[in-house]
């Protein structure tokens, strides 16, 4: 018997062993093609104005460069994580109202552009104003303004959140025309000012009562938000501006397209709809989601997100995901987190996931932009990163949670969330197209996508692996020889954060590549540079300037490393007299 349990032993040893040592052929095919990345954001809400307006300088630039710095270090890390669009929140002047908003946390109120006696005045909201203008130097090129409610002089209740007795949505039958014109009088400013304001999101997560106090939020009703974007579309034609409506905001992928629930998709972009806006120009053709309510399987994971998306390909919409955090009851742990739920999640767990939530969203509703909720945020009540990117520490709080006021400074902290994000943002950069990849479609092991360059000349492959054991893999496309790309990857995991694994061979030659267990990578590859002979400044055609540059090179007036040797027109291994002798006998012959 001892002998037979030794034999089974062993056996299973050997079967773990030849498992771990398995490799995974990753294969691209590019001549399947999927929907193209418009960009990844995130939400300034709440903290963003406090951090940019109360805290030091330091923190402030620390911030902007984790979020939007596209930049590597020495070594070729990561400096930020390089958002392509950011998400500017309109108040509703809750802020001013204080205590009598209703509204219990001071950090959830929002003040407002527009005052009661109708003027608007621009200095308000500097912090959020300080993190618009460090996204722009960054070289942000999007910004959606999204309301959470009405301006407080238009609603009903004369608050920034609604109660049963609001009706169907906190805005005075007369004020939609009211509201239309700070949204978009909002929106010219801040165009007049610089900021490529593409989109005007009016309303966010409509089917929600918003009747607690915990921040402004409206309900609406897609009749009154049929009303809203018809006066909005107005506002933004009197005006001339190139910003696209945004709606619905939904709560979650289910109510695009559930007839139990406000089957928005439906509701908006069919013809025959009474509430339908789809004609109108100034509407962006896209329906945008909150992927929340929908994680806490893997059967919720795909099927509500595959619906959706067969939902929008039936009236040619795109689908933006445009906001989420770990909401809601803990995912089940056959989704791969912990059995414990929340108490059991570590910080690891909790960006894992998410990045698997983002691989879903990509994969399975074909998002064309994907953004969190929210940026920045205190850590609070064992919520651990839950709901930001950056943790923001009060001035003297100490340990990780943070209860003290922000109007008196304080902290951030970079988290894994951050860093796990940039796997995706930084370098699904947009304008960039999804197509095909086989053999990381393990919805609880390898998952990933891949991505083409729009001139063709950069592959990018983002794979989360949520098992416990490293895996290793191959690499392959369809149509392309990888051999002589310059391969670089990309590791967020427990003991890295965004890092560039310096010991690769930059040189592929087809060699395998291991994932770290329980890890977000990606992994870049650029076609080597093709050059015509004799184009030695590289502007696509050989002529006099080429000689004008070597002779630049001779005369010591240029450095012919940063020409990648393509002075060495003759290939004898120096610069000199004879490779402009043979440039000019290319250009004359």
């Amino acid at each position: 018997m001892e002998k037979t349990i030794k034999s089974i032993l062993a056996a299973a040893v050997a079967c773990s062993a030849a498992v771990g040592s398995a490799q995974t052929a990753i294969t691209l095919n590019e001549s399947v093609k999927y929907q193209t990345i418009d960009n990844f954001a995130a939400s300034d809400c709440w903290s963003g104005e406090f951090v940019g307006r109360y805290f030091s300088t330091t923190n402030r630039e620390k911030v902007a460069k984790w979020l939007f710095s596209t930049r590597m270090d020495a070594n070729g890390n990561p400096t930020g994580i390089g958002l392509s669009s950011w998400r500017v929140n309109l108040g509703a002047g809750s802020a001013a109202q204080g205590d009598a908003s209703g509204i219990d946390e001071a950090v959830k109120r929002a003040d407002c552009f527009l005052q009661a006696d109708g003027s608007y005045d621009w200095n308000r909201c500097p912090g959020q104003q300080y993190l618009m203008q460090k996204a722009k130097e960054y070289g942000v090129n999007d910004f959606v303004l999204f309301s959470n409610s009405a301006p407080v002089y238009f609603t009903k209740n004369g608050i920034a959140h609604c109660d049963k007795s609001t009706g169907d949505a906190n805005l005075k039958d007369d004020c939609y025309d009211d509201f239309a014109e700070f949204l978009a009088t909002t929106a010219k400013h801040f165009m007049d000012e610089g900021y490529n304001v593409t989109h005007i999101s009016p309303v966010n997560e409509p089917s929600w009562d918003w009747q607690d106090n915990s921040q402004e939020g409206s309900h609406w009703t897609n009749k009154t938000i049929s009303k809203l974007v018809k006066e909005l579309d107005n506002s933004i034609a009197s005006r001339n501006l190139s910003s696209k409506i945004l709606i619905p905001e939904a709560v979650s992928y289910t109510t695009l397209y559930s007839i139990f629930a406000e089957n928005q998709i439906n509701a908006f972009w069919n013809s025959s709809q009474s509430n339908y806006v789809g004609n109108l120009p100034s509407v962006a053709p896209i329906a945008a989601a909150h992927s929340y309510w929908t994680f806490g399987t893997n059967y919720e994971l795909q099927n509500s997100r595959t619906s959706a998306w067969s939902a929008a390909q039936n009236r040619n919409l795109k689908i933006w995901q445009t906001e989420w955090s770990l909401l809601d009851t803990a995912p089940s742990s056959k989704t791969g987190f912990p059995e414990g739920g929340y108490d059991a999640a570590t910080h690891t767990d909790i960006a894992l996931f998410m990045a698997k939530v983002i691989q879903c969203d990509l994969v399975y509703a074909n998002v064309s932009s994907w953004s969190y909720w929210t940026a920045l945020a205190q850590e609070q009540w064992g919520h651990k990163n839950r709901f930001y990117l950056i943790r923001v520490n009060a001035s003297g709080d100490t340990g990780t949670e943070s209860y003290g006021d922000l109007t008196k400074g304080g902290s951030v902290t970079d988290d894994m969330s951050l860093w796990a994000l940039g796997n995706f943002s930084l370098f699904i950069r947009p304008g960039y197209q999804r197509v095909d990849m086989t053999g990381a479609d393990e919805i609880n092991g390898l998952l990933g996508s891949s991505y083409v360059s729009p001139d063709g000349k950069q592959l990018v492959m983002v794979i989360v692996n949520t098992g416990t054991d490293e895996r290793t893999i191959t690499l392959a496309a369809n149509g392309r020889d990888l051999n002589g790309y310059t391969i670089n990857k990309y590791v967020t995991d427990k003991g890295h954060r965004l890092r560039r694994e310096l010991t690769l061979d930059p040189n592929f030659t087809g060699d395998a590549v291991k994932l770290s267990a329980r890890s977000i990578t990606t992994i870049t590859l650029d076609a080597p540079e093709m050059f015509e002979h004799g184009d030695v400044n590289g502007d696509g055609s050989v002529d006099i300037t080429d000689v004008n540059t070597v002779v630049n090179i001779l005369l010591g007036n240029a450095d012919a490393s940063k020409y990648d040797n393509r002075a060495d027109v003759n290939n004898d291994g120096t610069v000199d007299i004879t490779d402009v002798n043979a440039l000019l006998n290319i250009i004359l012959n």
